[in-house]
């Protein structure tokens, strides 16, 4: 039961570190971690289901942005949902 509980924690581990190399370009714009230091929105703490529909939308092209709709076309549905939930856990 313990190796199960240390392998399940290290799967965590791993999923997180993981999350946080595919949010590092992100920080460019949006700051570390989300966190805006300029004009260019916070998207920390955001709900994730809101994260998720928008990048999305940037993705698909059915969300208005300048840079963002270039920018999430080189992300799969996967990547997207592992941001989205990256950013909407990392401002709480």
């Amino acid at each position: 039961m313990m190796l199960t509980a240390t392998l399940a924690s290290a799967a965590a581990a791993d999923e997180r570190a993981a999350a946080q190399v595919l949010a590092g370009p992100c920080a460019g714009c949006h700051g570390p971690d989300g966190h805006s230091p300029g004009a260019i929105p916070s998207i920390a703490g955001l709900p994730e289901a809101e994260l998720l529909a928008r990048m999305t939308g940037f993705r698909d092209g059915t969300a208005d942005a300048t840079v963002m709709t270039r920018l999430m076309k080189g992300y799969d549905e996967a990547q997207i949902a592992t941001l989205a939930h990256w950013f909407a856990e990392v401002g709480q």
